[in-house]
């Protein structure tokens, strides 16, 4: 697999910078004798016509074509959101690589076709003739790019790759699949690109997808997906793509369903936002759970509480609390005791009680949303005094049953019968009233459980009340079983091992009628309802059979780094297995343990400042509670820092981290303090130690660990 870069040898970095031909005035005989020169040429050309592309759009007149003002504003809005697709971002290639097939595409082989080349980027780019310059890494014939191997070529003769510096083309280097004399190597450019420091939000792995990874990528809409993967497999960046190639094979579909990305906190939602816009996809949205929730239970609901103890959170998420939530929203039906009356002119029209019984029965019986059932009443009610007009000769129509079904009689029924329902206000009264609480919890939860469950201080109202997160959900699922939530056609759910059995209910019903992805790594399960198998989340997210893939080949974590996290793994995740990093160069490791706590500060600061002397970004790591002691020892030696999510620039690249909000997230090189502090923050050893290996796992290239405490039993030499 021979590199080529100019005036260098072939070992030599893809980094290597080289001149490029002004456009235009390329000579001939220097573009016949020079590949490099000529896959500039092809990028600048390609370059020219996805401006005029842009320019096309830009000049479209829709004076003519628009019947009102509504259909203008449409319009234009689509024209704008075309024009942001088409941006040629300057730092980002238009395309990373080439195919060169043996024959015409889709030809019959026997015929003896010829055969012709494909430029794979990140969008598709055409010429003013429509023919394409560059190809969607997403079409079906760019898609041998990631899957083609010597032992199956797919009649790909060469895969050409492209090096890049600065959104300048640099270097190539080929791999001929069909070639038996060619010995096979690992991509240096590959490699170079896996490795790329990382410098603000996390990037697209459009040129570097592996076959495992294409694989996730490229599987169908109608099927729900869950990916196991440890740190740094890509279990993330696979799930973006995934987005970003079902739109682009279902894009209709999903333009009248909608996608939606839901992430563990704002932070990491921050990080990864950039990702779909630079494959051309701006409208995926982008949510976290607490969003979902406190935006679909209704006015007045915000979170501004935390469940105290732990305890009441992890009861309240409970999946039983779907059974005590669907008993007391039931109970506030009542079984009618009396006739309902209707006047029409002279005549009465009357339902008798067991008729009434019979109506509210049957839609009891059919188990439908109560807000649905309640809406049904009114017209069944109406619909027998129908048929006793028809049975006395008259002929009403449905404008007589729906004035019949608004009569006040029939509305007043109805009210005492099965009367609205505040979701807010029944879970208010469920956490505040201990008989209500014990009546429709009684075989459900435990005497202790309910207690657990009391706030000892009610409030009056919805309104006032300090809601928690697991609160919200609650209310979410009240709220479904008054009137259904409203599906999406795709929802990927990352760092879903976090979630409650309530939170999985919740993303489930976004989902009900579409599919799903889900990433997670249970490994990484820092919650107190962390759960335990993808199959019980997967019965919980309403998606049982949803395929379940692993990833293990780590592309991010240097070997020596995932090794070192992997010793914890048997102490918390027994029957894992562990990721296995195929990165060729090991990751710079010191772990380090500093005298006495006094001076634990100032080596954190000195590792942070010797992290600082290489390229990328540096995340400082720390229990939560250490993160004030070292921001002032930080400012004390002149460092300014960021705050996770916020993007890193070439001025600024030292993040302070939490390791609570350090979960999705990754720097190049990572100092991380006190181990024992990161345990000991956690309610129990396990979890504290699953935190201990999200905060190792987050480097990309370095890891110094600084201690004073002594460090977990299986993390010493």
């Amino acid at each position: 697999m021979p590199a080529h870069v100019p005036d260098s040898d072939p070992s030599t970095p893809p980094s290597t910078t080289a001149t490029t031909p002004t456009p235009g005035s390329t000579s001939t005989s220097l573009l016949a004798d020079d590949p490099l020169a000529r896959e500039r040429a092809h990028l600048a050309a390609s370059r020219s016509a996805l401006r005029a592309m842009r320019e096309d759009v830009e000049n479209l007149d829709i004076r003519d074509v628009t019947a009102n003002w509504v259909n203008a504003a449409v319009l234009t809005a689509q024209i704008d959101d075309r024009i942001k697709a088409l941006a040629d971002l300057s730092h980002t290639p238009l395309f990373f690589g080439r195919l060169d097939y043996l024959h015409t595409v889709g030809a019959d082989l026997a015929e003896g076709s010829a055969g012709e080349s494909f430029y794979i980027g990140r969008r598709h780019v055409h010429d003013a003739h429509g023919d394409p310059m560059v190809i969607d890494w997403r079409a079906p014939v760019s898609q041998p790019f990631y899957r083609a191997s010597r032992k199956n070529p797919q009649d790909v003769g060469l895969r050409r790759r492209f090096g890049y510096t600065g959104g300048e083309l640099t270097a190539y280097e080929d791999e001929h699949l069909t070639d038996a004399t060619e010995t096979e190597r690992t991509s240096k450019l590959l490699q170079a690109e896996i490795e790329r420091p990382r410098v603000g939000p996390m990037r697209d792995i459009v040129a570097t997808i592996q076959p495992e990874q294409d694989e996730i990528v490229r599987s169908g809409l109608s099927g729900s997906v869950c990916v196991q993967g440890g740190p740094g497999t890509g279990k993330t960046a696979v799930g973006l793509h995934r987005v970003a190639y079902l739109l682009y094979a279902h894009r209709e579909r999903l333009a009248r369903t909608g996608t939606l990305v839901i992430g563990p906190n704002r932070s990491f939602l921050h990080y990864i936002e950039q990702v779909l816009p630079a494959l051309g996809e701006l409208e995926v949205k982008q949510a976290t759970v607490d969003d979902l929730v406190t935006s679909g239970a209704g006015a007045g609901i915000e979170i501004r509480a935390t469940d105290e103890p732990a305890a009441t959170s992890v009861i309240k998420g409970d999946a039983r609390m779907a059974e005590v939530l669907r008993r007391a929203i039931r109970a506030h039906v009542t079984m009618p005791t009396e006739p309902v009356v209707v006047v029409r002119g002279s005549r009465r029209w009357r339902v008798p009680t067991y008729e009434l019984e019979g109506i509210v029965g049957e839609l009891l019986a059919r188990d439908i949303r109560y807000g649905a059932a309640r809406d049904a009443l009114p017209r069944r009610i109406a619909h027998q005094i129908l048929v006793r007009m028809e049975e006395a000769g008259e002929a009403p129509d449905d404008r007589v049953q729906d004035t019949v079904a608004r009569d006040p009689a029939v509305k007043q029924a109805v009210k005492a019968i099965w009367p609205p329902v505040d979701p807010a206000k029944l879970v208010l009264r469920l956490i505040s009233d201990a008989g209500f609480l014990a009546e429709h919890a009684d075989g459900v939860l435990t005497d202790d459980e309910q207690r657990t469950l009391l706030h000892p201080r009610p409030a009056r109202s919805p309104k006032s009340a300090k809601w928690s997160a697991a609160d919200a959900v609650l209310i979410d699922e009240a709220r479904d079983l008054v009137e259904r939530t409203h599906s999406l056609g795709h929802v990927v759910l990352d760092e879903a091992q976090d979630l409650s059995p309530m939170q999985y209910r919740a993303v489930g019903r976004r989902c009900s009628t579409g599919s799903a992805t889900i990433l997670g790594d249970l490994a990484q399960g820092t919650t107190p309802w962390a759960t335990g198998s993808w199959a019980e989340a997967l019965a919980h997210l309403g998606k049982p059979d949803a395929v379940v893939e692993e990833l293990t080949a780590g592309f991010r974590v240097p070997r020596d780094v995932i090794a070192y996290a992997s010793r914890l793994l048997p102490l918390m995740s027994p029957g894992l297995t562990p990721v296995s990093s195929v990165r060729e160069s090991p990751g710079a490791m010191s772990v380090q343990l500093v005298p006495g706590e006094a001076d634990l500060d100032t080596a954190v600061v000195a590792a942070c400042e010797e992290a600082l002397t290489h390229e990328g970004s540096i995340g400082l790591i720390a229990a939560d509670t250490r993160i004030p002691a070292l921001a002032k020892a930080l400012e004390a030696a002149g460092h300014s820092w960021l705050s996770p999510g916020e993007e890193t620039t070439a001025a600024s690249r030292l993040t302070l981290v939490p390791a609570s909000l350090a979960k999705g997230l990754e720097y190049d090189y990572v100092v991380l303090d006190e181990p024992a502090a990161v345990v000991g923050a956690e309610p129990d050893e396990r979890t504290g130690l699953r935190r201990l290996y999200v905060a190792l796992t987050r480097a990309v290239s370095g890891l110094t660990v600084r201690h004073a405490l002594p460090l977990p039993e299986a993390l010493r030499d």
